[in-house]
């Protein structure tokens, strides 16, 4: 087994973009803890991984939870002795309903996942970060398209997008002088079960319903690669990957 000494974290690795970068990263040699709710589908991911790649840790894990992120971290240091790059991955949304039908149970859970999950794993992440040797390391975070504009009826999941490029510019800045480097993937239709229905077609905001193009998830994993790779002197702060002919850019 070959490794190049490096541990990645990777939320949401059970499925879609967590379970192709957590295995482009292991591939690379990183040694990789797989965090996610279902243990059978980190169990999936970790049966792609390739002998020649660096180790692999399944830790089943409620990120919204603040004694289930605690864990996940313990159990990463106990098992690789430190932390260089988190991917903080993991996602929820809410019904595409109008906003006023929303129930506040479909909002918190949305807000718990995406936002104060990627607070609370990078928070764990920070104070690994600072007091390991050598110091420092890097936090990626899973922006999305909708991080810059909304689809209809996607209040929560916007929000929470908005928010993690807020977050993610406070990182950057608060780590700075920690040897912490944060940026933000933002995705736009990358092939994976969540994006299936895409193929059918999916609202539009004129009020049509348009089938939209996919790309392979693994362009996805080759940016995130890409941006783990890079020494704690560089950093992307914001990159956006997406479907070249998405309806993005003149969306509304």
């Amino acid at each position: 087994m070959t490794t190049n000494g490096k541990i990645a974290l990777v939320t949401g690795a059970g499925s879609g973009i967590g379970r192709a970068v957590s295995v482009a990263l292991q591939a690379a040699g990183y040694s990789v803890a797989l965090a996610g709710r279902r243990a059978a589908e980190l169990e999936k991911t970790a049966a792609l991984a390739v002998q020649s790649g660096g180790k692999v840790l399944r830790v089943p894990t409620d990120v919204s939870q603040p004694e289930s992120v605690h864990a996940l971290f313990a159990k990463t240091k106990e098992a690789f002795g430190r932390l260089d790059v988190l991917f903080n991955n993991a996602g929820a949304g809410a019904p595409g309903v109008p906003m006023e039908d929303l129930t506040y149970e479909q909002w918190s859970k949305v807000v718990g996942v995406n936002l104060t999950g990627a607070f609370l794993c990078a928070q764990e992440a920070i104070r690994l970060m600072k007091a390991q040797q050598p110091r420092g390391g890097r936090i990626i975070n899973n922006g999305s398209i909708s991080a810059h504009v909304p689809r209809p009826n996607s209040a929560p999941y916007t929000a929470t997008k908005h928010g993690i490029t807020g977050l993610t510019r406070c990182i950057s800045l608060d780590g700075r002088n920690h040897d912490i480097a944060c940026g933000q993937i933002d995705i736009g239709n990358a092939a994976t079960e969540m994006t299936e229905r895409m193929t059918a077609g999916v609202p539009q905001a004129d009020g049509s319903t348009m089938v939209e193009p996919r790309m392979d998830v693994r362009h996805v994993a080759d940016a995130v690669l890409y941006m783990a790779s890079l020494p704690l002197d560089a950093n992307v702060e914001f990159i956006t990957v997406m479907a070249t002919k998405m309806p993005f850019i003149g969306r509304g």
